[in-house]
């Protein structure tokens, strides 16, 4: 079902108030989807699928994932968070992963940035050249 002016403008209103000091609070997250239920306003389902995909996609923006084709050192580990850390704020949180498919290389997920430097994305983009010459 599609979500009516209404209920998008409340989820909005809701996901402001949900911020304490710029930053997510999960008190008052849990605490407007308890009045939410309870309350029980028209489309309140409507209402709590938008308010929690507009928290999941802001929580999404501080949280890396690191993929890499072997494992990272600790220098390089932590060059990399602080360099993270710098553009995007001290409050992002990493995740590191194995990914053997990238040949080489880093791949950056936070949020809907992707930052791909890895192998296997220089070879798609080169075949892709070849494919259209």
């Amino acid at each position: 079902m599609k979500l009516d002016k209404d209920s998008r403008k409340i989820s909005k209103k809701l996901f402001a108030a949900s911020f304490t000091e710029g930053r997510l609070d999960a008190e008052k997250i849990s605490a407007i989807a308890r009045k939410v239920g309870e309350t029980k306003p028209r489309h309140a389902l409507n209402i709590l699928k938008e308010f929690q995909r507009r928290v999941r996609l802001e929580a999404a923006k501080h949280h890396a994932i690191v993929e890499s084709a072997v494992g990272l050192d600790n220098d390089t580990t932590a060059q990399l968070i602080a360099g993270l850390r710098a553009k995007y704020g001290p409050d992002l949180t990493t995740e590191f992963t194995v990914s053997p498919e990238l040949l080489g290389g880093l791949r950056i997920k936070i949020g809907s940035d992707v930052i791909d430097s890895s192998v296997r994305d220089r070879l798609k983009r080169l075949e892709t050249e070849f494919a259209c010459a």
